[in-house]
């Protein structure tokens, strides 16, 4: 079971994370290695890559909702693209992931990881562990904990387990000396806003021409601004009121010091709850839901401190928020359908009769995937299941209706359900056949190319690619559900018929059986003694 189908990757992402702080100079170095490694196990002048792009600091974020301008020097990011699938002649890229993984393994100081394009809407990884807790010192040491017994564990899948957590973010503390500062009658706020302007600058006009204002900044040159040393004399103007308000200057060196420390890069909150995030990606051949399953049942082994609450999140709760989703759109459908049908045939036998075949149909899909082994969607398998009640429905309201004809007439009720369903036999499976051979080309992924079939007199026709990895399952599952309905409509459905027909019969000839007495007043049949 997947949550969205994924088909042969068109593009392969390695992103690469130094520690908070790095020089980009020194990322650019360490991703100029990580590209090297990619087009060794790409192999040299490869057909199916098209390009091979590496960034640094800007849109190398692995998160797919901060692609942003934003310059984050510690990022790097090298993007493998393939031609497209119909270029590749049957050739899959798969494979590639398993290779570029293991490249890209044993770079220090590094956190590597490799992924594919995700189909669908953005989601969070297959594996993801949100740590919560309301003390910060104990929330720190149970992620740190956490992660070291599932790495020690060595978990089959699980690519490389990474914290959001990063505590080595270096920053450069000015102390101010109070005292000092007292004593010349300087504020920390003239002193922070003397930093801000020299290190950020000050717009101190504007410039116009006929089409626009350009602001005009004031700040000190690149030089010194990437200088600690020179920043700390940088001179802080102020008026001394002890000398009748004479203006002076004094370095900044005079009244602060400069420390060099860690601290955190960000502290996340969910639901006003402090929260560290373990994440990973899962291997290639590897079920994502049998994994995370894998992962929870040694997560019941781990001790929890008491205020410490650990749950899956990621694509697992947005797979699991689709599966509710889908639910009750189905039983909404089911509840509608049903009413339908009560006001239609004034029963509510013959309707549960009908959709009985829903339930049987289901059961035809899953022997289908089980027995080719495929993979079920959970999106796309569930829009499919939908689509599939309103076709296998419609089926049994002719049987049982045209059953329902012939009994009116004073046609055995035997003889009326075999009539039925004889009759209806060819409608029936025509419907049936129709749907399977339209739904068969998108199911296999049938690709032709209608302009060069008129143009160059070559259809191209090639089978598989991203249509079919995304249609497929939604296909898959009406076809196998048609298929094994038909037999249902066929067989089971006039069998059910017959039986509460037969059983009604029974259940009302009980009820009305009355004897006459002499007086010419009717009352209940005596029992036998």
């Amino acid at each position: 079971v997947v949550f969205f189908p994924n088909g042969d990757p068109n593009f392969i992402y390695t992103f690469i994370r130094m520690p908070i702080g790095t020089d980009q100079v020194v990322t650019d170095s360490v991703t100029r290695v990580v590209e090297d490694r990619v087009m060794q196990a790409l192999g040299e002048n490869n057909p199916l890559v098209e390009s091979v792009i590496s960034n640094v600091a800007i849109g190398a974020s692995e998160n797919p909702f901060d692609q942003g301008l934003q310059a984050s020097p510690h990022l790097g990011k090298v993007t493998v693209a393939f031609v497209k699938f119909a270029e590749r002649n049957g050739q899959s890229t798969r494979v590639y992931l398993d290779k570029i993984r293991q490249a890209v393994q044993g770079i220090k100081g590094a956190e590597i990881s490799v992924s594919q394009e995700q189909n669908g809407p953005p989601t969070g990884k297959p594996i993801n562990i949100e740590i919560s807790a309301e003390d910060f010192a104990i929330l720190t040491k149970s992620a740190d904990r956490l992660k070291r017994y599932l790495d020690s564990l060595q978990i089959p899948g699980v690519e490389e387990l990474k914290s959001d957590f990063q505590s080595d973010k270096p920053e450069i503390v000015i102390k101010i000396d109070r005292e000092k500062a007292n004593r010349e009658g300087i504020s920390t706020g003239q002193i922070g806003r003397t930093l801000r302007t020299a290190i950020y600058g000050w717009e101190v006009s504007k410039f116009r021409d006929e089409n626009d204002d350009y602001p005009i900044q004031l700040r000190v040159k690149r030089e010194q601004r990437n200088n600690i040393n020179e920043l700390m004399n940088i001179p802080i103007t102020y008026r001394d009121m002890a000398m009748g308000g004479a203006v002076r200057q004094v370095p900044l060196s005079a009244i602060a010091s400069v420390e060099y420390s860690n601290s955190y890069a960000g502290i996340r909150r969910i639901d006003q709850k402090r929260v560290i995030t373990l994440s990973s990606n899962v291997l290639t051949d590897y079920n994502a839901n049998a994994v995370v399953a894998d992962i929870q049942k040694r997560l019941a082994n781990f001790p929890t401190p008491d205020g410490v609450e650990i749950r899956m999140t990621g694509e697992q709760e947005d797979q699991q928020e689709t599966a509710d989703f889908l639910l009750i759109a189905f039983g909404a459908a089911f509840a509608l359908i049903f009413m339908i049908l009560v006001a239609q045939f004034n029963s509510t036998s013959k309707p549960l009769i009908i959709l009985a075949e829903i339930v049987f149909s289901l059961i035809g899909v899953l022997i289908g995937f089980s027995l080719f082994k495929m993979e079920i969607s959970i999106v796309m398998s569930g829009v499919g299941v939908m689509a599939l009640a309103g076709i296998v429905v419609r089926n049994g309201i002719l049987l049982v209706e045209f059953s329902d004809l012939l009994i009116k007439q004073g046609v055995e009720a035997k003889e009326a359900v075999a009539e039925a369903a004889k009759t209806r036999m060819t409608p029936v499976i025509l419907t049936a056949m129709a749907a399977t051979l339209g739904l068969i080309p998108l199911a296999v992924g049938l690709n032709i190319d209608f302009v060069k079939m008129f143009t160059e007199l070559n259809p191209h026709i090639f089978f598989g690619g991203d249509n079919q990895a995304f249609w497929g399952p939604l296909s898959w599952t009406m076809i196998f559900g048609l298929i094994f309905g038909t037999f249902l409509t066929l067989v089971v459905v006039p069998v059910m018929y017959l039986m509460v027909y037969r059983l009604k019969q029974r259940v009302f000839s009980r009820r009305t059986r009355e004897v006459v007495v002499p007086d010419g007043e009717t009352g209940p049949a005596p029992v036998a003694g």
